[in-house]
């Protein structure tokens, strides 16, 4: 999902173990994806990275994708992060109709490259989740 050839954008929630909001938003953005919100602009795909994991914290994923808030909705299209759309407001988190939007809008990016933070991001998120 992460190949800066993907043309389907990845949808990805930082949490953490002790988050009570990530345990709320969690399921409801599943939830959405799997009904299939975002399905006619073109598809996204979902996961959820565990901010304090052993792992992300020693790769500085953190750091390099500006997460200073829990949860962050972040969305990397082609590899790239798109850092300008991110969203860490934990009421918009938690608004099925906010987030349907913001689904279908981070869905009709189809490997577009909208601009987005830093490269590498592929290299780095992907070698966590053992892809390239």
């Amino acid at each position: 999902m992460l190949s800066s050839s993907s043309r389907t954008p990845l949808l990805t929630l930082w949490t953490t173990s002790w988050c009570s909001t990530c345990r709320v938003v969690a399921p409801l953005i599943q939830n959405l994806v799997e009904s299939g919100v975002g399905e006619a602009e073109g598809g996204v795909g979902y996961c959820t990275v565990e901010y304090d994991a052993p792992d992300v914290m020693a790769a500085g994923l953190g750091l390099t994708y500006m997460i200073n808030s829990i949860p962050t909705l972040l969305s990397f299209d082609a590899g790239e992060a798109q850092v300008q759309t991110k969203i860490s407001d934990g009421r918009k988190l938690a608004d099925p109709k906010f987030l349907e939007e913001w689904i279908r809008e981070e869905a009709k990016r189809h490997g577009n490259r909208g601009g987005g933070g830093p490269s590498g991001g592929s290299n780095l998120l992907g070698n966590l989740f053992g892809r390239s």
